[in-house]
């Protein structure tokens, strides 16, 4: 793939943006860690089952997500204050497979192997690993802040 603009991740104001190269230039980077970024930390809508933050009645979601498209985005935004504890990671690994699902459908990649961690005491990693057939791959590290309760 291309080259893209670059989504570079501020863990700790938990955002994105583009950045400029010294020369005042938009910073790029390949198509396939953008579309990555894009698909992890954009908000998906949560499902009707999901329980919603505390205090929360927003079930988010990205306004451009149609009936009849894949949602983009993830719920990783769901994790934001979980317990730390396992099942937080279980839930991480389930939420960032499913935002990333449209690579294997879409046959960008053959699979996509996904491992959460706790990276610090209030922050939460992920090691994506796309592979894409003939023995190329893209490893990918996903980080993000987390305020456990």
């Amino acid at each position: 793939m291309e080259g893209d603009f670059a989504i570079v991740w501020d863990a700790e104001r938990t955002q994105g943006d583009w950045q400029f190269t010294a020369n005042g230039e938009l910073l790029t980077a390949p198509a396939l860690e953008t579309a990555v970024m894009i698909s992890l930390f954009t908000d998906a809508r949560a499902a009707d089952d999901d329980k919603l933050p505390a205090g929360s009645t927003d079930r988010r979601g990205w306004w451009g997500n149609t009936v009849d498209q894949q949602p983009i985005g993830s719920r990783l935004w769901l994790l934001r204050r979980a317990k730390r504890e396992p099942e937080t990671l279980r839930r991480a690994r389930r939420y960032i497979e499913e935002a990333l699902a449209w690579l294997v459908e879409d046959e960008v990649a053959a699979r996509v192997e996904v491992e959460p961690v706790w990276s610090t005491p209030t922050g939460m990693a992920a090691s994506i690993i796309i592979h894409q057939g003939e023995g190329l791959q893209a490893a990918l590290r996903a980080e993000w802040a987390w305020q456990g309760i």
